[in-house]
């Protein structure tokens, strides 16, 4: 079976052409190719595939995480999509309109000098801000209220040292929540480098507050235009960049004062440009990747 390993800011997958392969099992492949050690390596798999049936698109995207489980979105992901779709010439559609588990989103890009996508710039839709709808459960809160400065769980924090941690990384002791298709979690801080990331993640990515899981960032402001976050990724942990992470970030920087409606985010694996615009859709704008092609023979 062939393969593409593709990243965008550094949050990478491995990609398959659906148009041209078949996977009987993709969550059992995820599993294996993510593996660092083992397999090709990855924060999960995604495939790009024929759109369903009596839906108006150029392409579809389906995407695994690390562990097997599908999601509905990646940011980071539909980006590199879009570029495979373009430079393996399944469709020069211009804007490309790619199917997901969040609707049909729409995409234009930018080429390169060899005539391939360097750049593409997405409309991630309107944000779900409904708690029910996010999904978010927490005690006391109406199902359809929205979750801005929420006091987080008491019991999202233990043990003394990661207390102290948290203490020293100037952690807010509230929650956010927005989703982009799929359920973030924000929460604010001093100095998003000295939170430990690893001991909080998980916990409440798991947390009985969130049915479905959800990916978990840090966020600090530097001014209303520019923020920088760490992500912990539902099913995948730690990863250097989240799109619709980032793209939830915008948002719940207005939602809270906190920043503007334009921010330039700055993740561990490089840059993106976030606007909620007017008419209430978000707009990510950054590059996509490709590292390698191979064959699995697994």
């Amino acid at each position: 079976m062939k393969f593409i390993k593709m990243h965008g800011l550094g949050n990478d997958y491995v990609y398959i052409n659906g148009f041209g392969e078949t996977v009987d099992d993709p969550a059992k492949l995820a599993i294996e190719v993510a593996d660092r050690h083992f397999g090709i390596g990855g924060d999960g798999l995604i495939m790009l595939l024929p759109p369903n049936a009596g839906v108006d698109a150029d392409a579809r995207m389906r995407m695994f995480n690390a562990d097997g489980s599908e999601a509905e979105m990646c940011g980071n992901g539909i980006r590199c999509v879009c570029k495979l779709a373009y430079d393996d010439g399944v469709t020069r559609a211009k804007p490309m309109r790619i199917e997901t588990g969040n609707g049909v989103l729409t995409l234009d890009y930018q080429l390169d000098d060899a005539g391939k996508i360097a750049q593409v710039a997405v409309d991630m839709g309107k944000p779900i801000l409904e708690a029910a709808k996010i999904p978010a459960a927490i005690p006391g809160v109406d199902s359809t209220a929205t979750i801005v400065n929420q006091p987080s769980p008491e019991d999202a924090c233990p043990g003394e040292q990661t207390a102290k941690l948290m203490g020293k990384a100037g952690v807010h002791g509230e929650i956010t929540c927005v989703s982009m298709g799929n359920p973030h979690v924000m929460i604010y801080c001093d100095d998003v480098a000295a939170v430990p990331l690893e001991a909080i993640g998980p916990i409440l990515e798991n947390h009985p507050w969130f049915p479905r899981r959800i990916n978990v960032h840090f966020v600090q402001v530097h001014s209303e235009g520019e923020v920088t976050m760490r992500t912990w990724e539902r099913g995948s942990g730690v990863t250097l960049a989240c799109g619709t992470g980032a793209c939830a970030v915008c948002v719940a920087g207005v939602l809270t004062g906190r920043s503007g409606r334009k921010v330039l985010a700055h993740l561990p694996g490089g840059d993106l440009l976030l606007e909620w615009r007017a008419d209430e859709h978000v707009m990510m704008t950054g590059p996509a990747t490709e590292v390698f092609r191979g064959e699995w023979a697994g």
